[in-house]
């Protein structure tokens, strides 16, 4: 058991976990200023962006690098000057440390040392891409980027289809239409939300199914960070995915695997492996029937 009592009468050393703006500067707040101005040291991810930031602030905290490719060097070093007395800083280029970006190993092991770790709340695209896409904001399902290959991006999305909560990705210009293709055929065609450029001057949201968001991207020019946010299973998403997934029922094991390669272009191999999966099949068995069969 871990408790802690952030606020003390004293000062202590202690991790601050410190948002900065996704766009618009005038979302710093008055206190993320004050903790980069007192700490006595920045860990950033990357210290060329954060200079022009503290620059702008007038910070004049001494900056160090902390990212994906050195968290592991950097933890012992950071955690040693708080041990010693020091308050330290974490922040990332742009957003909440720790969501999509570096900062969770860092906090993981200040409370696993017992050092204090306190947050500061900031910007942050997904939150307000949630709230403004109009879709249920009770219970939501945060998972930032989907995987790179197709394959990979669907079986996720599978495992995510049936959650009632809505759901929050990130996504990048280069593979928003890919993305949206596969959460149709996957998801089914539920009501869904772009938000692009959050907070910044070119700020777009864009509401509608995900079948009209893919129409709309097919449409212009992607460009800027995005956010999608999609429907949580419903009765008439389910019925959807049903009807969706019964497409194969007329085939047999082997019809289905060579629909699938030539339909999804997939290897046999990832074949079998989605055929299995949709027929709730083990995978020998589907493996047997397509080639011995």
């Amino acid at each position: 058991m871990n408790i802690q009592n952030s606020y003390q009468p004293e000062e202590h050393a202690a991790l601050y976990v410190v948002p900065t703006p996704i766009g618009n500067l005038e979302d710093m707040t008055f206190r993320a200023i004050r903790i980069l101005k007192e700490c006595k040291l920045i860990a950033a991810e990357d210290t060329r962006n954060t200079k022009k930031l503290l620059h702008y602030f007038e910070i004049h905290t001494p900056l160090i690098s902390y990212h994906e490719h050195n968290h592991q060097e950097r933890e012992k070093q950071l955690l040693d000057k708080i041990r010693d007395g020091e308050s330290i800083a974490v922040v990332s280029d742009a957003g909440m440390p720790a969501i999509s970006d570096p900062g969770s190993e860092l906090v993981q092991a200040a409370i696993r040392e017992g050092l204090d770790v306190i947050v500061l709340p900031g910007a942050n695209a997904a939150l307000v891409a949630l709230v403004g896409s109009g879709l249920p904001a009770q219970s939501f399902t945060f998972y930032g980027f989907l995987p790179r290959k197709k394959k990979d991006k669907k079986e996720t999305l599978e495992k995510l289809k049936n959650l009632n909560s809505t759901l929050i990705f990130y996504e990048s210009p280069y593979r928003i239409k890919d993305t949206l293709e596969t959460m149709e055929g996957t998801l089914g065609n539920r009501q869904a939300a772009i938000g692009r450029e959050i907070s910044k001057k070119f700020e777009e949201f864009v509401r509608g199914t995900i079948e009209e968001l893919f129409s709309w991207s097919k449409k212009n020019e992607m460009r800027g960070e995005f956010v999608i946010v999609i429907e949580g299973q419903t009765e008439t998403s389910f019925d959807n995915i049903q009807q969706e997934s019964s497409w194969w029922e007329a085939l047999s094991v082997k019809e289905h695997v060579e629909a699938l390669m030539k339909n999804d272009n997939l290897s046999s191999k990832e074949a079998i492996k989605q055929a299995a999966m949709e027929r709730k099949l083990p995978k020998r068995e589907v493996y047997q029937s397509y080639h011995i069969d």
